[in-house]
């Protein structure tokens, strides 16, 4: 199993703590995890990748302290971000689940494929939902009323919650501390740059006191408008040069599966990448060689960077 820290920061946040939230702060492979606890029973918010599925439960049920779950929200449908899901549902059966309305049909009848699993080779156990949480409504945890706002851009069908009466955004890929998701709509050749940036000028009329990002720690106050700031500046040069855009994408593709295999003997994982038409398609709007020589390439640059290294035939996680 991959490895991922529990917490990066075990101490509580007492702003965030004083309003019955608890953020999970994991490793990349797993989105964070936000747990609040109610009268009613538990929520959490985005439940991590399913290799950490074991690892969620406990954490989940550390932070809950002798509560019931008694809700599953996500902010949206990528493999790091439900991939708890089924394994919260098997420990809390009667916990229900929330997910944004764009892919319900998808999840309904569990077509792996629409739901980009298959092409990105991730993998997520099937689940079922209950609750839809329509851009324009309202999220009830407790005292805390949660605005469900429309985030298309690193994800068409992705929302934001927005507590506005103290301010705290859960702004899930849409915005971290050092910039946002990949935009995988322009990766099939859908114009969505102008919703990411339209996203971020959302967050910022939101103009949250504190940002609950999906990946990263928790920011406040002027951190929120550097975040910002850091956000809009990498758009642009994604704007100006699409193929940068293509080529950082098929690097966190790579880079998320060595975070769950961690280390593999380099021809394997260039049969995994030879056998995804996805992978070949984006690959082959920029670099006209094979396969082996395209992921030859995002391993050089990958290295250079050390976010993986090579040991012989072996491609190791760093």
């Amino acid at each position: 199993m991959a490895h991922a820290p529990i917490l990066a920061h075990p101490a509580p946040d007492e702003p965030l703590a004083a309003l019955g939230i608890q953020v999970l702060e994991r490793g990349w492979l797993s989105a964070n995890s936000v747990v609040m606890r109610t009268e009613a029973g538990g929520l959490v918010v985005d439940t991590g990748y399913a290799s950490h599925a074991r690892q969620t439960v406990a954490l989940i049920r550390q932070a809950l302290d002798g509560q019931t779950l008694a809700q599953v929200v996500n902010t949206h449908l990528h493999s790091d971000h439900c991939g708890g899901n089924a394994a919260l549902l098997e420990a809390w059966p009667a916990a229900r689940v929330a997910i944004p309305p764009g892919q319900a049909s998808a999840v309904r009848h569990w077509d792996p494929v629409a739901l980009t699993y298959t092409p990105t080779g991730q993998f997520c156990p099937r689940f079922d939902y209950d609750e839809l949480l329509w851009p324009g409504g309202r999220l009830r945890a407790g005292a805390l009323r949660w605005d469900v706002r429309s985030a298309p851009g690193h994800d068409p069908h992705a929302v934001l919650l927005h507590e506005p009466e103290h301010g705290v955004l859960i702004s899930g890929d849409a915005l971290w501390g050092n910039g946002f998701g990949v935009v995988f709509p322009e990766l099939d050749g859908v114009d969505a740059f102008e919703e990411v940036g339209a996203t971020l000028d959302l967050i910022e009329a939101l103009a949250p006191s504190t940002v609950i990002p999906g990946h990263g720690p928790v920011f406040r106050g002027e951190e929120v408008g550097i975040a910002l700031a850091r956000a809009r500046s990498r758009l642009d040069q994604f704007r100006r040069d699409p193929a940068k855009h293509r080529s950082h994408a098929l690097k966190v593709l790579v880079k998320f599966k060595m975070l769950e295999w961690q280390r593999v003997e380099l021809a394997q994982l260039q049969s995994w990448f030879a056998a995804s038409d996805y992978f070949l398609r984006i690959a082959r709007m920029d670099h006209p060689g094979t396969p082996s020589e395209v992921l030859d390439m995002l391993l050089a640059d990958l290295s250079r960077v050390q976010a993986l290294a090579m040991d012989g035939a072996w491609v190791c996680n760093r």
